[in-house]
C-alpha cells in the first residue's frame, strides 16, 4: 500500500511538473528577458497561487471543474469526462500551487543571461528562436532545471487544494500528504512514520539537486 501511495504521489507530481514546464518557460523568458506592458500585473497573477491558501485554490477549481462549473460542464458535454475526485484533479491542483515557484526560478535564470551575448548572436545572423536555443537556454538551463525541481517538490507536498478538488480516496487520489493525514487521524503511527520518511527522502533528494544546480549557476536558493 505504501508503494502504491508513493507511485501515485510521484505520478501526480510528475504530471503537474510536465504541465507547468512549457508555460513556466515561456513566462519566465517573457518576464525575465522582455520589457512589456503589464509586467507588474502579470507577475502578480503568476505569484498569486503562492499567496492564496491552497484550500481557496481547491475551492476555485471545484467551482470551475465541478458538474455545474463552466469548464466541468463543457468537458462533460463534449467528451463525457469528469475530472473531479480523480488523480487528474490532484495533478491540476498540484500544478497550480507549484507553478509560482517554478516560474519565478526561471525568471531569475533568464534575467541573469548577459544581453550582450544575445545581441552578438543576432548580429551574426541568428534569429530570435535560434538565439534562444543556442544562447539563452544553454546559459540559463541550470536555473531552469532548479526551478523545475522546486516546483516538483512543491507538487509532492500538496495537500490543501488536492483534498478539496480530488478528495482523499485510497488508490485513486490519496497521495502521501493525504495518506499521512488519514493515518494520523486513525492513530496508525507506524504507517504514518513510514510515509514521513518517504516524504523526507523525496524532498531531500530533489532539494539537494536543486541547490547544487543553483550553486553551479551562481545563484542562491530562494528557499
Amino acid at each position: 500500500m505504501i508503494v502504491e501511495i508513493t507511485l501515485l504521489t510521484l505520478k501526480v507530481a510528475v504530471v503537474a511538473t510536465l504541465v507547468n514546464f512549457p508555460v513556466a518557460l515561456y513566462l519566465g523568458w517573457l518576464l525575465g528577458r522582455k520589457n512589456i506592458k503589464g509586467t507588474l500585473f502579470l507577475e502578480v497573477l503568476v505569484t498569486l497561487p503562492l499567496a492564496l491558501p491552497p484550500v481557496v485554490i481547491g475551492y476555485g477549481l471545484l467551482l470551475a471543474f465541478g458538474d455545474r462549473g463552466p469548464i466541468g460542464t463543457f468537458l462533460e458535454r463534449a467528451f463525457g469526462v469528469d475530472i473531479i475526485f480523480t488523480w487528474i484533479a490532484a495533478s491540476l491542483a498540484a500544478a497550480i500551487v507549484s507553478f509560482p515557484l517554478m516560474v519565478r526560478s526561471i525568471i531569475v535564470a533568464m534575467a541573469n543571461v548577459d544581453e550582450k551575448l544575445e545581441r552578438s548572436a543576432r548580429a551574426l545572423g541568428a534569429g530570435p528562436l535560434r538565439t534562444f536555443l543556442t544562447v539563452t537556454l544553454p546559459l540559463s538551463y541550470q536555473g531552469i532545471i532548479a526551478g523545475v525541481l522546486l516546483g516538483f517538490v512543491r507538487a509532492l507536498s500538496e495537500f490543501g487544494a488536492t483534498i478539496i478538488v480530488a478528495g482523499n480516496i485510497p488508490g485513486r487520489t490519496q497521495t502521501i500528504p493525504l495518506a499521512l493525514f488519514a493515518k494520523v487521524q486513525l492513530g496508525e503511527n507506524g504507517k504514518a512514520f513510514e510515509l514521513v520518511a518517504i516524504s523526507i527522502l523525496l524532498a531531500v533528494i530533489s532539494l539537494g539537486v536543486h541547490n547544487f544546480l543553483l550553486a553551479r549557476s551562481g545563484n542562491r536558493s530562494i528557499i
